[in-house]
């Protein structure tokens, strides 16, 4: 199997997954407040709070366990999107899909500021509170020949903001973007470090110098 690069996170995943974590974890952690409360005070003969059993306190205790499990879901949701460099081709991995894209397919890359192509007043409230955040970072867009698979059964698994018209592109929004660009450029043409060139050992062997300064 060919070794891949470095792994390169995708900035909407860690957006999208992680808008929602604090909220979710207080949350949860008021859930189980509020359950263990009612598990303790509800096997009291006076139960001080008379609107909830003990019952009651198990299953807020099992709700307030999932919710917090679900934001330690998401977290780890968002680690697992990521663009990564191969010899041959890139890998897009996102919570949804696992796609491999080969560089015979990339016409051109370029990069911009993410606000040039989604800018605030276009977007609508819930995705214009999402790409906030990272609207001033750069992204890079790479055009393609052609998708690996049809458009439209790639924008059921992947978040709107890969694709900003109908050009065939995926946009790309990193940290490190300079980093990959310089990477996937020297991969799609063939760079890279040169191959080390092996030594090769004369000894035992006669030299055709030596045999003739003899003659």
């Amino acid at each position: 199997m060919a070794k891949g690069g470095k792994r390169y996170p995708l900035l909407i995943y860690n957006q999208v997954l992680g808008r929602w974590s604090p909220t979710l974890f207080a949350l949860g952690l008021a859930i189980l407040a509020w359950g263990g409360a009612a598990f303790y005070f509800g096997g009291m003969a006076e139960n001080p709070l008379p609107l909830l059993r003990r019952e009651d306190g198990v299953t807020m205790l099992i709700v307030g366990g999932v919710v917090i499990a679900a934001v330690f879901f998401l977290s780890f949701m968002g680690k697992m999107a990521y663009v990564q460099l191969f010899p041959a081709y890139f890998r897009l991995v996102t919570p949804f899909l696992r796609l491999n894209v080969s560089y015979k397919r990339i016409n051109r890359t370029t990069t911009t500021q993410v606000s040039e192509i989604f800018p605030p007043q276009n977007v609508s409230g819930v995705q214009r509170d999402i790409i906030a955040p990272i609207s001033s970072k750069t992204a890079i867009i790479i055009f393609l020949n052609a998708y690996p698979m049809p458009r439209n059964v790639l924008k059921l698994f992947l978040s709107p903001f890969f694709f900003y018209d109908k050009t065939t592109h995926f946009v790309i929004v990193i940290e490190d973007w300079m980093r990959f660009s310089q990477e996937l450029e020297s991969r799609r043409t063939g760079g890279g470090a040169p191959a080390k060139k092996k030594k090769t050992s004369t000894m035992g062997i006669p030299s055709l110098l030596d045999d003739i300064r003899k003659k």
